[in-house]
């Protein structure tokens, strides 16, 4: 018996061994004195099978052998060959949602969930479950997801670094929903668990804690949010993994662009750059790299050359990687503004048609793609089309209501229709950038001032 087995036979529960003993014993029509016959002793067996006596790894082997079955199966815990299958079935869901195939995903981490459900195989039920709230999240159940982070969090048998990544994923979600101060919270509370767990040195744990940064960013706390990644990246360089370095110096330069800092914000996107090349993860490569192209463009005046360089290695890189149909729609839309900007309409055009025929569905990627369909009509003297596009991008636009995503586009096209002769509409957008930008009225419009 080799030592893992031996040391979980050192921990089994002598009455459930005892039962699986005697269940298999009497599953082959088998008598205790049958069994037992030159092995052991009658009484011995007996005892065993009654949970009184735990046999030793011997006297199991040789249990096992009579009674046709594996030492794991006694034991309750699964074979070498299917710890493999388990590991290959969890592989293939994880690529299927780094695929955007959440769908397929989950089909077979239900499956695995199932089969996990009655045997132990060296962490994998964790894993499972972390994957099947990904894949819950990715199908928009975002609640349902958090309820599975929530109870792998409540679970005193997590492992630390499960218990990060779950922590990572449900401060996200929180973000991502509005809930910045249960993502603080959360967040915080983990990051406290691991430190007294003495796991605080990890990629994990740097990535922890510039999610957290992000959320207090949200929630309008930007010096905190960004001392708090200034922190990551002293904690990231001592550490020297690339990885964690990366996702420090990414999360800074998504913070200083939010600012407005884009000149700040490119020399650190282009650092967690040139720190995650040295990894292995292509398809975050490829999307960084698509960001640095984006950032490129928010420069005074853009950098037409680096913004196109950046952008074409993006898609290359995305079409053989497992990026979505989305990201690369993104940053195809990075290269039609690139290509508008250089006064290549033409290019613009034709990328503009691939953006839309890729859109999915994304509603402010299509908003994106309308507005510069918009601004290339215009620049060809086709008022009536542009007016057309912009009109069309307000529509989309409202579909998805006050979201503060999609407040600089508001005011983007406020600007444009403006340009075209539609004062109203462009009143309206405006409006619509200040709510979704979180501003509200303090008071209504009946309220006056008095001596």
């Amino acid at each position: 018996m080799d030592s893992r087995l031996a040391a979980v036979l050192a921990q089994t529960d002598r009455v459930e061994l005892g039962g699986r003993l005697r269940s298999a014993r009497q599953s082959r029509g088998l008598t205790q004195g049958e069994v037992a016959d030159d092995v052991m002793s009658v009484a011995y067996l007996s005892r065993i099978e009654s949970g009184h006596r735990q046999p030793t790894a011997l006297a199991l082997e040789a249990l096992a052998v009579r009674l046709d079955v594996s030492v794991e199966s006694l034991l309750g815990v699964a074979d070498r060959r299917e710890i493999h299958e388990m590991r290959l079935a969890l592989d293939y869901a994880e690529l299927s949602l780094e695929s955007g195939q959440p769908e397929d995903a989950e089909a077979h981490l239900s499956k695995a969930l199932d089969a996990l459900s009655s045997q132990e195989m060296e962490g994998m039920r964790e894993r499972a479950r972390l994957l099947h709230a990904r894949a819950l999240e990715a199908t928009n159940r975002e609640d349902d997801a958090v309820l599975e982070l929530e109870s792998l969090l409540e679970d005193a048998t997590t492992n630390g670094m499960t218990r990060i990544k779950a922590g990572i994923a449900l401060s996200r979600i929180f973000r991502e929903t509005g809930d910045l101060g249960r993502a603080i919270e959360c967040g915080e509370r983990v990051m406290t668990q691991i430190e007294d767990a003495g796991l605080g040195a990890s990629d994990e744990a740097v990535q922890l804690a510039v999610t957290v940064a992000a959320a207090h960013f949200e929630r309008g706390d930007t010096a905190h949010a960004v001392r708090l990644c200034r922190k990551a990246i002293a904690r990231a360089e001592s550490l020297g993994s690339p990885k964690a370095r990366a996702s420090a110096y990414w999360n800074a330069s998504a913070m200083q662009a939010r600012r407005g800092d884009v000149a700040a914000a490119v020399p650190l996107a282009e650092r967690a750059l040139a720190l995650m090349g040295e990894g292995q993860d292509s398809r975050n490569l490829a999307r960084l790299r698509g960001e640095v192209g984006r950032l490129h463009l928010e420069l005074d005046p853009p950098d037409l050359s680096g913004a196109r360089d950046n952008l074409e290695q993006a898609v290359a890189d995305m079409r053989w990687s497992s990026a979505t149909p989305v990201d690369i729609a993104w940053t195809l839309l990075g290269l039609a503004r690139v290509a508008f900007l250089a006064g290549d309409l033409t290019e613009s055009r034709d990328l503009i048609e691939q953006i839309q025929e890729s859109a999915g569905g994304h509603a402010l990627l299509e908003a994106e793609a309308l507005t510069i369909a918009g601004r290339t009509h215009a620049a060809e003297g086709a008022t009536d089309l542009a007016s057309s596009s912009y009109q069309r991008a307000v529509l989309v636009l409202s579909a998805i209501g006050a979201d503060q995503s999609a407040a600089q586009l508001w005011f983007d096209l406020a600007d444009l229709l403006h340009g075209v002769g539609l004062h109203e509409a462009a009143l309206d957008a405006y409006r619509r950038a200040a709510v979704s930008s979180g501003l509200r009225a303090r008071v209504s419009t009946t309220t006056y001032a008095r001596s």
